[in-house]
C-alpha cells in the first residue's frame, strides 16, 4: 500500500460512514508522517481504521470495504475496520498524529500514528511481524532505543511488561548492531 491507497481508503471510509475524522493504526499509519517511506513499509495491503467520533461504524467499513470484499479484489487493498482498543498506544498519543486530508480524502482527515508511537504500539504487540517491522523501524533511523525508552514510561502496562519490553527493544538493537547496522546505544 502506498500513500494515495490510503487516502482512497479514508476517502471510502468517509463516504460509507458520513464521518469526518478517522484513526488510522497499524503499519501503515506509517505513511502519515512518512508519506514515501522505504518498500519494507507499504507490504501490508491493509491499513487498520475507525472513525474518530464513531468507532462502532468501524463494522460498516470492514463489511464494505474489508478483506475479500469488491473494493479488495479491484484494488488489492483493503480496509480493515478496528476499535480504539485495537492498538496499545503511549499516553497523550493523539496529540502527536499525524494528519493526511487533501483532494484524494475529499477534504476528509485520518490521522495517522506518529512513528514512535507506532513503533510502541507494534513492540508490545509482539508478533512475529510487528518484531519484524519494529526492527526495520530501527534500522532505517526512523526510531532509536532512547527515545523508545523515554516513551515506554507512558505505555499502559505495568512494570514488568514495561521491563519487558525495554529488553525486547535492546534485543532488537543488538541483533541490528551485529549484523552491521549502525544503531546507537540506548
Amino acid at each position: 500500500m502506498n500513500r494515495q491507497d490510503l487516502e482512497h481508503i479514508i476517502r471510502a471510509s468517509a463516504d460509507l460512514t458520513n464521518q469526518y475524522e478517522f484513526i488510522i493504526v497499524g503499519s501503515q499509519s506509517m505513511l502519515g508522517p512518512v508519506p514515501d517511506p522505504e518498500d519494507v513499509f507499504k507490504m501490508s495491503a491493509e491499513a487498520d481504521i475507525y472513525p474518530l467520533n464513531a468507532p462502532e461504524l468501524a463494522d460498516r467499513i470492514d463489511g464494505a470495504i474489508g478483506e475479500g470484499s469488491q473494493f479488495h479484489a479491484t484494488n488489492g487493498y483493503y480496509a480493515q475496520g478496528v476499535g480504539p482498543d485495537t492498538a496499545i498506544l503511549p499516553a497523550g498519543w493523539l496529540s502527536r498524529v499525524q494528519s493526511v486530508q487533501n483532494g484524494n480524502t475529499n477534504g476528509r482527515v485520518g490521522y495517522c500514528l506518529d512513528v514512535m508511537d507506532l513503533f510502541l504500539s507494534k513492540a508490545a504487540a509482539g508478533r512475529d511481524k510487528d518484531r519484524v517491522f519494529c526492527m526495520a523501524l530501527l534500522e532505517h533511523g526512523y526510531v532509536t532505543p532512547a527515545k523508545a525508552f523515554e516513551l515506554i514510561p507512558q505505555m499502559p502496562l505495568d512494570a514488568d511488561a514495561q521491563r519487558r519490553l525495554r529488553a525486547g527493544i535492546r534485543r532488537w538493537a543488538k541483533a541490528l548492531r551485529q549484523a552491521g547496522h549502525l544503531i546507537p546505544e540506548a
